[in-house]
């Protein structure tokens, strides 16, 4: 390569250089414009901002205080009704162990009733129905006894000869 052409060359180099330099002082300075019109904005939005913030934070604080309230009654109901149930557990054991005392004093009121009533039972056999059965018997032989003298001695002809066809 001859030094015209270099020249050519180191020439069309410097002034793509410059022109990008050019290019990029533009859009440095389009960025600069953008960034002072957004600091403005910014400007403009901090004071409303701040003010807004303020506001959260009192917001803020006063939901703190009033959770802390409420998480002080919560706290406040739920040992109560932790007494409530331990009392209540308490009248329930004592419940159980009333309701078994009495459950056993009635087994045994039963008990009792039970074994009277089969001793009554026992009694009453003994002493009522006995001598009526063996009334009833001695009526029923006396009867026996009376019909058999009742009849005659002879059998008739009819009952003869039944008691014989049953033999045969």
């Amino acid at each position: 390569m001859n030094s015209d052409q270099l020249l050519i060359v180191m020439t069309s180099a410097v002034v793509v250089s410059a022109i990008a330099i050019v290019l990029q002082a533009l859009i440095l300075f389009g960025m600069f414009r953008s960034v002072r019109s957004l600091k403005e904005r910014v400007d403009e939005f901090i004071p409303r901002a701040e003010a807004i913030l303020g506001k959260a934070e009192k917001s803020l604080d006063e939901t703190v205080g009033e959770v802390k309230s409420l998480s002080a009654r919560a706290m406040s109901l739920v040992d109560s009704a932790q007494k409530q149930v331990t009392r209540v557990d308490e009248v329930l054991g004592d419940v159980t162990v009333r309701a078994k005392t009495q459950l056993d004093r009635v087994e045994l009121v039963l008990d009792d009733t039970v074994g009277r009533v089969h001793e009554t039972v026992v009694r009453l056999n003994n002493g009522v129905l006995r001598p009526v059965k063996e009334i009833n018997g001695v009526a029923a032989g006396l009867r026996a006894a009376i019909q058999q003298l009742a009849r005659s001695r002879r059998p008739s002809v009819a009952q003869a000869t039944s008691d014989e066809e049953m033999f045969i």
